[in-house]
């Protein structure tokens, strides 16, 4: 099993892959839809309603997708905490789950040409769910990552460390910090050309690589819960 500082780095790769991935497969697929940056859907919605076409319907329905399962994950790490478990494993699990149901629906649906289609609005409120289980594990278990899901704050960060350097003034934490905010933006963008290639080749077929990246991460936690070095809760 790796060390601790070693699967936080491979976690914050993994999950910075996967909701670049996601974000691009959501985005392309069905209509303009983000599913790991749910908020950016109000300016696409200002957009839709200002020159009305196609799509409002399937962005506005992600909102309470997404804070369900917001709720949803406060909610299972406050029980599991409660019972003595480790939620991460469990958190995993949840996300799996739901983009599981993304890529099925999906499929299912596809291909996808009416926005306002059930399987299409299904599709999209699932993977809006996966992408929240994501988010609110970044801020209730995985605080020791850097963000996954929003790459704005991670980029303003490396270029305010890049600067000190330059200048000479960095200290050794500080050069630590650039390189652990670089590699998740590098992770993202990958993912999400990846995923832009993957889904026109094999449309929602392309999110099977996102799940065995979720099914291997749990794995991975499973082993270290088993050896004691499980990631704790920060409740």
């Amino acid at each position: 099993m790796p060390d601790i500082k070693s699967r936080r780095t491979l976690q914050s790769i993994a999950l910075s892959f996967l909701a670049g991935y996601v974000d691009t497969v959501g985005f392309i697929a069905l209509f303009g839809l983000f599913t790991a940056h749910v908020t950016g859907n109000f300016v696409l919605i200002g957009s839709e309603l200002a020159n009305p076409s196609h799509g409002v319907l399937i962005k506005l329905l992600a909102f309470p997708a997404f804070i369900f399962a917001v709720a949803l994950t406060r909610m299972a790490v406050i029980w599991l905490e409660r019972g003595g478990k480790a939620p991460m494993f469990f958190l995993l699990l949840l996300q799996l789950v739901f983009l599981l149901g993304f890529m099925l629906a999906g499929h299912l649906a596809g291909p996808v040409i009416d926005s306002r289609a059930p399987l299409a609005l299904l599709a999209g409120m699932l993977g809006a769910a996966g992408m929240g289980v994501q988010n609110a594990s970044s801020r209730l278990v995985l605080q020791h990552l850097t963000p996954t899901t929003v790459m704005t704050g991670n980029v303003t960060q490396v270029i305010i460390d890049l600067v000190d350097i330059v200048r000479g003034d960095a200290s050794e934490e500080i050069r630590q910090r650039c390189v652990k905010f670089f590699w998740p933006i590098v992770a993202f963008g990958a993912g999400a050309i990846g995923g832009a290639f993957a889904y026109k080749q094999v449309l929602f077929l392309a999110l099977l690589l996102p799940l065995a990246i979720l099914l291997w991460l749990s794995v991975n936690e499973y082993l270290s819960e088993k050896t004691g070095a499980a990631t704790p809760s920060t409740l």
